[in-house]
């Protein structure tokens, strides 16, 4: 058998138009890889500074963007580190050859610098919107010469001096092709720049802004106040120390709030923020603010933003943030985080794993503290921050145990207990026959008021379970503490949902309970229904309708998660609880005729009334009575 071996042959005219055309999804990115080149630039000088290696004046780094829209050129200049004609050949010429790769290589010893390059490929992006694209450059080392390189986006490239080039650093001159004329337009430049560059660690100036200022020459209004006058002065468009990279124990509230409505200008005041600062295993920084929210779970994601050495990368953070995590808002900064190649999405490793793992870690924390150090506000801020709380809950195991000792359940009357504290409340009174402990609550306290007053009434507690997400919330109740049963108080009569082994006496014989049975079955005519008898208290209601909890909690789910018709055998069963102790039992079992058929049907009118399951027929049916007994009939 002969075995060939040899060496996969690359052909640059080939790959060059898939580095143009494809390798970046969007053409506006080409603006934030030639800024971040110039950050480089400027960073490395100062890196070089600080080992003694470059002993000039740094002075001025500011980087500038110009438009010429009648020459239709775009050029970015920097005061970095500039290059000399051999360094144009072997960073540009080279493709997928990092300059800033090769220069953390070199100096890694040598303490944080903070290079954004990594793959080579950035410059390349800038013939997605140029026909031609200049270089001219002059590198920091004494001795050198300015040099010049020029590319009309193929393959063929020349290199020559430039010497009326004499300052320090690199100018990049992007002659727009016609197809990309947007890019010279001002309002265009300052949204990129505004979206990927806000918090680039150098100052970067495009174009002029006003500034009002008391007039230099003292002058004053009427009132001896300074008049005020304007002057234009470049505008520098980022933050270059934004919050996350400051010490925590240097900033107020009011830093964190002022930063909030830096990013989310239109939006209400956070609840409270994290602020994230960790150098090992991984580098990350950042700060998260829990927004208020309340029961909804249709609000906006995608409003924590990410950052690569203060690069914007995506504000689609789903890999890295918990889902539960996913409505909170700020900014993560790692450069640790793998990106793919155009530095526009995230991809997966044991890293990302980790800090997804430390995120949560970190707010199920200050979840903690806040219970802890201060109750009361954590409390009031419940209604919003017990949104995450259940979902984490839910959703995610390791949340899930930590956040047990600040879950937290609130009855009827307002008051809030841990689940612990409410199991130790609820257990005077609230055990069955059997010894396990029955939870009642109500989603509705107004809707469900009958079943809720004939809870009260035997000195039942009654919570309020009323939130979006606390269907699953109690399931997770009930895995969690095992030997609780939690069912809403209109799931079955008072007196079987805590069965307390108490058996009742009904005022009716057996005969007339059965009559009165038949005459409610007869009277709805409707196989959906079931009707049951019980001898409850005189005081509960003469009819009650109720779904059982399994049933009805199995459909509220199943519509939560946009399915209509997996529970449609089961959803509309009602069950018809008839109350032979109360005083209307005995007159409608006594009574013969049409007397008896309306007191069953207004009864059971009324209970739909009460309950909002009057419709259709039924609902039809009671306004024909109503009128009639209105007009006398």
């Amino acid at each position: 058998m002969t075995v060939q071996k040899g060496t996969i042959k690359v052909h640059t005219e080939n790959i060059f138009p898939i580095i143009k055309k494809f390798l970046y999804s969007d053409h506006e990115i080409f603006l934030r890889e030639l800024v971040s080149n110039s950050i480089d630039a400027s960073s490395k000088l100062k890196a070089l500074a600080s080992m003694g290696e470059f002993k000039g004046e740094l002075g001025d780094l500011t980087i500038s963007i110009e438009i010429d829209p009648a020459l239709k050129t775009l050029r970015i200049s920097d005061r970095g580190i500039g290059m000399t004609a051999g360094e144009i050949d072997r960073y540009i010429n080279q493709i997928a050859f990092s300059g800033a790769e090769e220069f953390v290589q070199k100096y890694k010893n040598a303490g944080e610098t903070n290079m954004i390059g990594h793959f080579g490929l950035g410059f390349y992006s800038a013939f997605m919107v140029a026909k031609k694209v200049e270089v001219i450059t002059h590198s920091y080392r004494d001795g050198s010469v300015g040099a010049r390189w020029i590319c009309d986006g193929s393959t063929e490239f020349s290199i020559e001096e430039y010497p009326t080039k004499t300052d320090r650093g690199t100018e990049i001159i992007l002659h727009i092709d016609a197809d990309s004329e947007e890019f010279l337009q001002e309002s265009r430049i300052n949204s990129i720049l505004n979206k990927y560059c806000r918090f680039l660690p150098v100052p970067i100036r495009f174009g002029k802004k006003t500034e009002w200022i008391d007039d230099p020459e003292g002058k004053t209004d009427s009132e001896g106040k300074p008049e005020r006058v304007s002057r234009e002065i470049d505008n520098i468009v980022n933050n270059t120390h934004p919050l996350w990279n400051r010490n925590p124990t240097e900033l107020k509230d009011q830093d964190y709030l002022d930063f909030y409505h830096e990013l989310y200008p239109l939006s209400e005041a956070p609840l409270f923020w994290i602020h994230l600062n960790v150098d090992y295993p991984f580098k990350l920084t950042g700060i998260l603010y829990f927004p208020k929210v309340k029961n909804e779970l249709e609000l906006q994601r995608n409003k924590i933003q990410l950052y690569s050495n203060q690069v914007f990368v995506t504000d689609e953070v789903k890999d890295i943030v918990p889902e539960f995590l996913m409505l909170l808002h700020g900014v993560i900064d790692s450069p640790d985080i793998p990106l793919n190649v155009s530095r526009s999405y995230l991809q997966s490793d044991a890293n990302v794993k980790k800090i997804t793992s430390h995120i949560t870690k970190k707010v199920a924390d200050k979840l903690e503290e806040i219970f802890k150090n201060d109750r009361k506000t954590f409390e009031d801020k419940w209604e919003s921050v017990g949104l995450f709380a259940k979902y984490g809950a839910i959703s995610d195991d390791k949340f899930a145990e930590r956040a047990k000792k600040f879950l937290l359940v609130t009855n009827i009357e307002g008051k809030y207990f841990t689940l612990e504290e409410y199991n130790q409340f609820a257990e005077t009174n609230q055990k069955d026959k059997d010894k396990k402990l029955v939870w009642l609550y109500t989603n509705d306290p107004v809707k469900q008021a009958t079943f809720v007053s004939a809870a009260t009434r035997r000195n039942y507690d009654v919570l309020n379970f009323s939130a979006v997400l606390d269907n699953h919330f109690i399931s997770y109740i009930e895995n969690t503490l095992k030997d609780i049963k939690i069912v809403r108080v209109d799931s079955d009569a008072i007196d079987k949902l805590i069965d307390k082994g108490e058996k009742r006496e009904s005022v009716l014989s057996s005969e007339k309970i059965e009559k009165l049975k038949q005459a409610f079955v007869s009277g709805i005519n409707d196989e959906r229904s079931e009707v049951q008898t019980e001898a409850l208290s005189p005081d509960d209601p003469f009819v009650s309708i109720v779904i059982p909890e399994w049933e009805r909690r199995m459909k509220e789910m199943s519509q939560m998660a946009g399915g209509n018709n997996w529970f449609m055998p089961m959803q509309e069963r009602k069950v018809v609880i008839i109350n032979t102790n109360n005083p209307l039992a005995l007159k409608a079992a006594s009574s013969e005729g049409d007397e008896g058929k309306e007191i069953v049907s207004q009864a059971y009118d009324l209970a739909l009334l009460s309950q909002n399951m009057l419709t259709g027929e039924d609902l039809g049916r009671f306004i024909r009575r109503t009128e009639e007994m209105l007009l006398g009939k």
